[in-house]
């Protein structure tokens, strides 16, 4: 194998389109790489997923490929989930682990797994075991299992073990644990200062059950900890003493360590992506993920060659990698499964998939106050719902479509919806509009960081007819309405979520999640 080929097995690449484009063909050829990701991009029906992963792997087989690629996805599910119509949607991180039940993760997990194995998809990029202890975090909150190290740990434990009995590769994210930041590594460096008593105490606890269990990967957190890196502003990512010194060596990781992806800003606006990615090497990861940009993945791959060379990086470190790299591609993938799922339509997304999620979703979703007075059969019902914002930059634009009012009307026969943007107009008043409903339903999303929203749910309640606030995202909405008549959580807002919080709200099902955060 040449250099250029040994080094490219350590590149995750991504590429546009649903059908394989001449690029990422290009990379298969001529630097053998070990993975591509997928993104919202890529996918279209689950026949044509398969299609698409079925003809990258006869190109890698083609290039004379040993193992198959590595076809990874962020398939955490909730707020972060990259399959379309035709799928399955699973609940999210922090509405299992409001259902406070392992074995539940543990379906999901198994559920997850086995409809990416079905679309020719190896590797999750999940689950997240990061402890969401900031109400603050701009990049993980509800894709965090919650706030408590122990039930994260436990919630995550079988989410992976459920993947890997369905065949599929799994990753603990982001390492050594991006849930106490106020800043999203997507846009700048986040600085977590706590010291090593504190990060074995909680931050760690999740990555070292989940290695005792077998984890195959971990994503590496582009976030600085100044307890383990005495150079100033050194992300996790590129820092020898946090990815050999603490995983390999003290916490005996033997598994592959992947980057987050290397054009994220607290990288890229640093000190660059390609630069980054031989630092990443020299670090002690396996494989360098650039997502995005041709010409970035193949400069990455030529600059480790280079390194490579002039003894910056020594051939034994890459051989390592490429060992530690096809050993799981072994364990995880054949050729003889690859066109395999000639029939995923019967599958995928099936109607038995969607109803054992749906008691899912009722074990989860959270009456945080009530219960209040329920929606009678003769009430006007005016639900009031935000315009779609997003919180995170890798949630996928293409499912934040706020579907609660078809919900809504689906169980109850008189309901009126209403959107507000980011404020209500001057010339509105929602205490008089309220006025001549029966009873209210206003959708929350992200109302710590609206006040507009907050004073929204103020007026409504002025009126004096009962409100019922749905927080559609952040559990930690719920802090804010003390005087509502109910309030409802639900994590995420997919449209299995609305179908339960409707049924609930038209007094035809029950809800039975617990908080897994504490609400200020």
């Amino acid at each position: 194998m040449s250099l250029q080929k040994k080094v490219g097995r350590l590149l995750i690449a991504g590429f546009k389109g649903i059908t394989m484009s001449e690029e990422i063909k290009h990379l298969i050829h001529t630097y053998h790489i070990g993975g591509i990701i997928l993104f919202g991009r890529n996918i279209g029906t689950p026949e044509e997923i398969l299609a698409l992963t079925n003809s990258l792997q006869a190109e890698a087989k083609k290039a004379g490929y040993e193992t198959p690629l590595l076809i990874c996805i962020d398939q955490e599910n909730g707020v972060v989930r990259r399959l379309g119509e035709g799928t399955t949607i699973i609940p999210g991180a922090m509405l299992l682990g409001a259902t406070d039940d392992p074995s539940i993760a543990r379906k999901a997990g198994f559920l997850t797994g086995k409809e990416l194995k079905a679309l020719g998809i190896n590797w999750n990029l999940a689950p997240v075991v990061d402890v969401n202890n900031n109400p603050k975090n701009p990049v993980i909150g509800v894709r965090s299992f919650g706030e408590h190290p122990i039930k994260v740990t436990e919630m995550a434990k079988n989410s992976m073990l459920g993947m890997q009995e369905a065949g599929v590769m799994t990753t603990l994210k982001h390492f050594p644990g991006h849930g106490d930041t106020s800043v999203d590594s997507h846009l700048d460096l986040p600085v977590i200062d706590h010291d090593l008593d504190r990060l074995h105490a909680v931050e760690l606890v999740p990555f070292k059950e989940c290695i005792a269990a077998g984890a195959d990967a971990i994503m590496s957190a582009h976030v600085y900890f100044p307890a383990l890196e005495k150079q100033e502003n050194v992300p996790a990512t590129l820092s020898h003493s946090v990815i050999t010194g603490l995983l390999r060596e003290e916490l005996g990781f033997n598994g592959v360590i992947t980057t987050d992806c290397m054009e994220m800003d607290a990288i890229a606006k640093r000190i660059g992506t390609v630069e980054g990615c031989v630092q990443a090497v020299e670090a002690g990861v396996d494989f360098v993920m650039v997502s995005h940009l041709h010409d970035l993945q193949e400069q990455a791959v030529l600059r480790m060659a280079e390194a490579v060379e002039s003894g910056r990086i020594s051939e034994q470190r890459i051989d390592e990698s490429i060992e530690r790299i096809e050993k799981l591609a072994r364990n995880y993938t054949s050729w003889e499964e690859i066109n395999g799922n000639k029939k995923v339509a019967e599958f995928v997304g099936s109607e038995k998939h969607h109803d054992e999620m749906k008691e899912i979703y009722k074990q989860g979703i959270t009456e945080v106050t009530g219960p209040g007075i329920p929606i009678k059969a003769e009430d006007r019902v005016l639900l009031v719902h935000p315009k779609n914002e997003y919180a995170m930059m890798v949630e996928d634009k293409r499912y934040a479509t706020l579907t609660m009012a078809e919900q809504l009307k689906k169980v109850h026969g008189n309901v009126v919806s209403m959107q507000i943007d980011k404020e209500v107009p001057g010339d509105v008043n929602m205490t008089e509009i309220a006025g001549m409903y029966d009873h209210i339903v206003v959708l929350t999303l992200n109302a710590d960081k609206n006040e507009n929203q907050r004073q929204l749910v103020d007026d409504l309640v002025a009126s004096g007819k009962p409100v019922d606030v749905v927080a559609v995202r952040s559990p930690y909405d719920a802090s804010y309405f003390p005087k509502v008549n109910r309030i409802i959580c639900t994590y995420e807002f997919t449209e299995s979520a609305f179908e339960v919080v409707a049924e609930f709200l038209a007094g035809q099902t029950s809800i039975l999640g617990r908080l897994p955060v504490t609400i200020g």
